[in-house]
């Protein structure tokens, strides 16, 4: 049977004939597959690498070494504080032993004058009663350079702060309030009283 060519449909063009002026001719070739664009880094989902945030991440050794200096240096500045603890401890024992003596040194004087008036006490018995006296004025003059000032006023107001009652009176040559006689000296005053005065002081009316 002769064998008739297949003639070509008008409509379907063939990719061998040129297009026509004017017409735009379909790409040839594989489309590009559908998915991510590669090269723009992880998607969503992927979690960055260890060079992705900032270099690579310390690693346990280093941890390491920067605990135990940090123990380190906790240890010396706890021994630099005990040293600086017992450094102190010293240096106000020393102090308390220096006032001690400046004290203890300023009352030989006192006591050499007691031992003279003991000494003449048998050749004059009247100026025993002198000497005592000047040794008490003396003892009373230290403890004032020391800080320590007497207070045996009479007539003065009452005064809690360097007064102590042991007794009320009925004067009535004093005014009422006011202390009349001192049975005990007091001396300092403020923070640095050793003893308030003890007094006996005017019945008020």
């Amino acid at each position: 049977m002769p064998i008739h060519p297949r003639e070509s449909d008008p409509a379907v063009p063939d990719p061998a004939d040129p297009a026509p002026e004017g017409a735009v001719r379909p790409p040839r070739g594989d489309l590009p597959r559908s998915g991510p664009p590669t090269g723009l880094g992880p998607g969503p989902d992927e979690e960055p690498g260890p060079d992705a945030a900032g270099g690579p991440a310390p690693s346990e050794d280093e941890h390491t070494a920067e605990l135990k200096e940090l123990e380190d240096r906790w240890r010396r500045a706890l021994a630099d504080l005990d040293n600086l603890r017992k450094r102190h401890a010293r240096e106000l024992e020393r102090e308390r032993t220096a006032e001690r003596s400046r004290t203890a040194a300023a009352f030989l004087p006192v006591l050499d004058n007691l031992e003279l008036a003991l000494a003449h006490a048998g050749s004059d018995p009247d100026a025993i009663v002198e000497g005592v006296r000047a040794v008490r004025d003396q003892a009373v003059n230290v403890l004032e350079l020391l800080g320590y000032p007497r207070h045996a006023e009479t007539g003065v107001a009452f005064d809690p702060a360097r007064h102590e009652v042991v007794g009320v009176v009925q004067d009535p040559d004093a005014p009422p309030g006011t202390v009349v006689e001192v049975l005990r000296p007091g001396y300092g005053d403020g923070e640095r009283q050793l003893r308030p005065a003890a007094v006996t002081v005017a019945k008020r009316e």
